[in-house]
């Protein structure tokens, strides 16, 4: 093996605080004492930051990684209404501070890979690689769904299933995926015109049944497993809304599934998609509220990226192919990434949460 082979392959990835004062005090434990509004204002003036140096990635075929964390001092509500102008600078500058720390591809997380134009605007304006993580969020939300309709006691080839958001670029990938795995499916969406279109896209190759709806309410009436993966900036299902015992998979930024779910609907599985065991011995430098050595989907697209040593722009805008949703799931087979566990609204989803899903449906 030459140098070059041997040489690990190097990557950055942004994070940001998902809520202002619990997820800053991870660094700086004095923000739990402050008011939101101060520090968000704290935020808005503070430049990116180098919170960890990534090591311990090792695949299956012997390959390594390393990374680093870079911090994005801004939070989904100032990514929202703050100039994106300002945003996008924001996040080029904290791509530069993992360029000059050597990697060589980086991963936009959570809202930096959804604001603006899903990371076309950052990629021209840095001089490494960058990937979104789409990819393989959308095969380990689609694989995690059916696995979790699975656990609460669904046979999912027996099941009707709604995608809601259908007529988008990652909704019409996800309701794709889906028409081969169950009974019957709904499209949802709000666009009868570009509904039609996806469905046209989608029948190609489809086993299931499948089921246009215009509105949220009628579609996810009969659902036995829903994912939802619109670009509303408000919640768009609400409790009463979901079928008992059902599962639902929340993809969207910001979420799809009203907070309400999870204090009334304790008949309903509501998860954010899959958690990712990686490879080796990862040791991530810092605290994200992961169990150890799991990470996002979306950081694990980027790791195997950096294991391939393939430093491309490979899921950038809003697009999402099958082809490279197939592509991600060919490289976690690869080099060992795999499916671990569920979160639901920031919390590990529990055995208890499936067995209560599992009693109330009478399963």
């Amino acid at each position: 093996m030459n140098p070059s082979e041997q040489e690990k392959g190097k990557f950055g990835f942004i994070i940001h605080p998902l809520e202002a004062r619990r997820d800053v005090a991870r660094k700086y434990p004095i923000a739990r004492f402050l008011p939101t509004c101060a520090v968000e204002f704290f935020l808005k003036y503070k430049s990116p930051v180098m919170l960890s140096h990534i090591t311990g990635i090792r695949s299956a075929t012997g390959a390594e990684a390393e990374g680093w964390f870079i911090g994005c001092p801004l939070t989904p509500k100032q990514m929202l209404t703050l100039p994106l102008e300002f945003v996008w600078k924001r996040i080029i500058e904290a791509g530069m501070l993992a360029a000059d720390a050597g990697a060589k591809i980086l991963g936009l997380g959570a809202f930096t890979s959804v604001v603006g134009d899903g990371g076309v605007t950052v990629a021209k304006n840095l001089p490494i690689a960058v990937t979104t993580g789409n990819s393989y969020t959308v095969a380990t939300a689609v694989e995690g769904a059916l696995k979790a309709a699975e656990m609460v006691g669904l046979q999912p080839a027996e099941c009707s299933a709604a995608v809601v958001g259908a007529a988008g670029s990652i909704g019409k990938t996800c309701a794709k995926l889906l028409s081969g795995e169950v009974a019957e499916l709904v499209l949802v969406g709000r666009n009868p015109t570009r509904l039609q279109e996806a469905l046209g896209e989608i029948r190609e190759g489809a086993k299931s049944k499948l089921i246009v709806a215009s509105g949220v309410e009628e579609g996810l009436r009969n659902a036995d497993i829903v994912i939802t993966v619109t670009s509303a900036v408000d919640v768009v299902i609400q409790p009463k809304w979901l079928k008992k015992g059902s599962v639902v998979c929340d993809v969207a930024r910001p979420r799809d599934v009203s907070h309400r779910v999870a204090k009334e609907r304790e008949d309903v599985l509501v998860i954010e998609g899959g958690v990712v065991e990686v490879p080796g011995e990862p040791d991530f430098g810092f605290d994200f509220g992961f169990p150890p050595k799991t990470a996002y989907a979306c950081m694990s697209e980027t790791m195997m990226l950096a294991l391939e040593r393939r430093y491309e722009n490979f899921t950038l805008g809003k697009d999402v192919s099958v082809q490279q949703v197939e592509e991600m799931q060919r490289l976690a087979q690869k080099h060992g990434f795999r499916l671990a566990g569920f979160r639901s609204f920031e919390r590990p989803v529990t055995q208890e949460q499936i067995e209560r899903v599992r009693r109330a449906a009478g399963r």
